[in-house]
């Protein structure tokens, strides 16, 4: 969700919005003692968590580079899916397929003239 809450354009580019919850890992600990959650890429300080704790947060602000949230509760620890990448074998296999044959398609037999 790409919000506007700041009425500031660069706020646009921020995946998260003033009010949203959502739950996050915290994977460390800033200086000034702030938990550090990214989502999407995007950097959100949460006070009053240890790094590894899992957190549902509400977001309360949002600037052009990072975001605030506060904790509303812990949560049991979850597992973010993993993409799952093609092997080498199936990437060549995806190049290797025959295509289907279109040749008849290219003829001019049967072509109108009258143009």
């Amino acid at each position: 969700m790409m919000k506007n809450n700041n009425n500031n354009k660069n706020s646009q580019m921020a995946p998260v919005s003033v009010g949203e919850v959502i739950k996050a890992k915290v994977l460390s600990v800033g200086e000034k003692g702030d938990g550090i959650v990214r989502t999407k890429g995007f950097v959100i300080f949460v006070p009053n968590v240890r790094a590894g704790d899992f957190i549902k947060l509400k977001i309360t602000k949002v600037s052009s580079k990072v975001g605030f949230g506060e904790m509303i509760e812990k949560v049991e620890p979850f597992e973010v899916p993993k993409r799952k990448l093609p092997t080498p074998e199936e990437l060549r296999e995806r190049v290797q397929k025959p295509k289907e044959d279109v040749s008849h398609l290219l003829t001019t037999d049967g072509d109108s003239e009258e143009f």
